[in-house]
């Protein structure tokens, strides 16, 4: 039985050094130098090369290393035997509420104006003018792991806080909507709007200018999911109409975003280089050596992803 780590942009090495050191004689690999295929049996994976699985005739779990699976699912030469394991992280959970509290704060409390008033040299008593927090609605798409503790953090901080999933939800003191028709409900009362979907053919673009305009003027975004829910060509015409008034985006259709994307240089548009929440090995393998084991018991897998909804 052997591991193989696929993640040339996530720290393989210390991937396998974490494995290591909880059991020394694990046979752990790092793709590329795959030696005999036959023996594979579990990858650690993030964005691995299209068609890299189909090589390991054994293969029967591919641990994601990130929030989401969309990234192996992409593949269309994914094999359909092999099952796949989302990890559940406290550091990403943490990192990424942190993530969104911060920016929701940025905007309640009006930063971006304020920095631009400092750049400018000037005092516009206008932007002084702040909201109390339970006067500011903050919408959340996605209630899944992240989303639910996004939720709950800005709940604690007195936010009006609703979510909107898929399937029905219920969380003490977030106002849940689910389908369709609850989508539309949400954003007629969001003002602040924080994107933490799972990446499907459903979600797909769907942070579009049709979303846009059914959101209060003068809105927030921030995503932090995936680059491909929003739709770019959408979103500058609704800054600078005013529909939107800012966005924060972590993730882009292209990574690293190109160096002459006009996102970079917008006035109210903040990048970041998709570090809101990144997955540590010291808390994730635990629970992949957990799962191994259980495997090779013959018991069920935890956080087991369902293919063909994508999470």
């Amino acid at each position: 039985m052997a591991i193989l780590i696929i993640a040339s942009h996530d720290r393989p090495d210390r991937w396998a050094r974490e494995l290591l050191a909880r059991e020394p004689d694990l046979d752990v690999r790092v793709w590329p130098d795959v030696g005999n295929a036959d023996d594979v049996e579990y990858v650690l994976a993030w964005k691995p090369p299209p068609g890299a699985l189909t090589v390991l005739p054994n293969l029967a779990v591919v641990f994601s290393l990130g929030a989401g699976v969309d990234h192996l699912l992409a593949d269309p030469d994914f094999p359909d035997h092999v099952a796949v394991v989302r990890v559940v992280d406290p550091y990403l959970t943490a990192g990424m509420r942190e993530y969104v509290v911060l920016h929701t704060l940025r905007y309640h409390k009006n930063q971006p104006a304020l920095d631009q008033q400092q750049c400018d040299h000037v005092w516009d008593d206008r932007a002084r003018e702040l909201r109390q927090a339970d006067e500011r609605g903050v919408g959340i798409l996605g209630l899944g792991e992240l989303g639910h503790a996004c939720a709950e953090a800005l709940t604690r901080l007195g936010f009006d806080v609703a979510g909107w999933s898929r399937t029905p939800r219920d969380i003490p003191g977030i106002t849940c909507f689910d389908g369709r028709g609850g989508l539309d409900a949400l954003l007629g009362r969001t003002e602040i709007l924080v994107c933490l979907l799972p990446l499907t053919p459903e979600t797909e673009g769907i942070l579009d200018a049709d979303l846009f305009s059914k959101m209060p003027k003068g809105a927030c975004l921030i995503n932090a999911a995936r680059g491909g829910h929003l739709i770019d060509e959408d979103l500058i015409p609704a800054l600078e109409s005013g529909r939107l008034a800012h966005a924060t985006l972590d993730v882009f259709r292209t990574e690293p975003l190109p160096a002459d994307h006009l996102f970079w240089g917008h006035p109210q548009i903040t990048v970041t280089p998709h570090n809101a929440a990144i997955t540590d090995p010291r808390s994730v393998v635990v629970q992949i050596l957990a799962d191994i084991d259980r495997h090779r018991k013959g018991d069920a897998l935890s956080n087991l992803v369902d293919t063909q909804l994508g999470y």
